[in-house]
């Protein structure tokens, strides 16, 4: 059921990635086999997902069909959004401008640090006790 003009894209965030099909359509956003709105729940994250196509001017002009895995439920619209993103980049120059401007084409690398050996966390040290 692809629909012509289909671009395919890859996004990622904390430990999740986000792999869409992006075609010409009306706006609907299919997650794992369930509306976007459904999937997500919060309403900052649909908003979220809309944010690259308000940036161009493009809002219910593409459906999105998106695989997502790993990660929470914020990695995963964050893997979304930058899959989106990447794919609206390829279609134009223009677009590609106006979203890294915004900051949408670069990959928030930021995740979760590793715990240390010797220690509780990632950087909490146990208690010291001179005696």
């Amino acid at each position: 059921m692809v629909k012509k003009n289909t671009i395919q894209s890859t996004g990622r965030r904390k430990s999740s990635v986000a792999r869409i099909r992006m075609s010409d359509g009306t706006g609907s956003i299919t997650v794992n086999g369930i509306s976007a709105e459904d999937y997500f729940g919060t309403a900052l994250q649909i908003e979220m997902l809309k944010l690259p196509f308000q940036e161009i001017g493009a809002v219910k002009k593409y459906d999105i069909i998106a695989s997502v895995k790993g990660g929470g439920k914020s990695g995963q619209c964050g893997a979304l959004v930058h899959a989106a993103s990447r794919a609206l980049a390829s279609i134009d120059d223009d677009n590609k401008a106006s979203l890294k401007k915004a900051g949408f084409l670069s990959r928030d690398s930021r995740v979760k640090e590793r715990k240390k050996p010797g220690q509780p966390g990632a950087r909490k040290r146990f208690q010291f006790s001179k005696r």
